[in-house]
């Protein structure tokens, strides 16, 4: 055994599209707490108060640093168990992966 772990191209494809979706979901979160809390619900934000700060500045200035550092934890979190739905050994270095090459069975003349 050469110690690769064999994925198939269709294997590699859909746990790349998890991925992304996955990485698209994350973004829109950070996108709607980043912005939407700091710049457009500002003023909606602002009527309550969060230790002793306005809650649209508190998100502003705290909150979206703080909820983007909770995203990079959720991220790891959701990957491992994206890489174990997938049966892929994450503590393998990325080059022991044999992936099929796109044109196979086409020889270089």
């Amino acid at each position: 055994m050469s110690g690769k772990q064999e994925i198939s191209k269709d294997v590699a494809e859909k746990y790349w599209r998890a991925n992304i979706a996955l990485l698209v979901k994350l973004l829109v979160v950070w996108f709607v707490v980043s912005f939407g809390a700091g710049i457009f619900f500002v003023d909606v934000l602002n009527q309550f108060h969060f230790f002793g700060f306005k809650l649209g500045f508190w998100f502003a200035q705290q909150g979206s640093i703080l909820v983007f550092v909770i995203l990079i934890f959720i991220y790891s979190h959701k990957m491992h168990r994206l890489e174990k739905s997938f049966n892929i050994d994450d503590d393998l270095e990325p080059d022991s992966y044999d992936l099929p090459d796109d044109d196979e069975g086409e020889k270089p003349a």
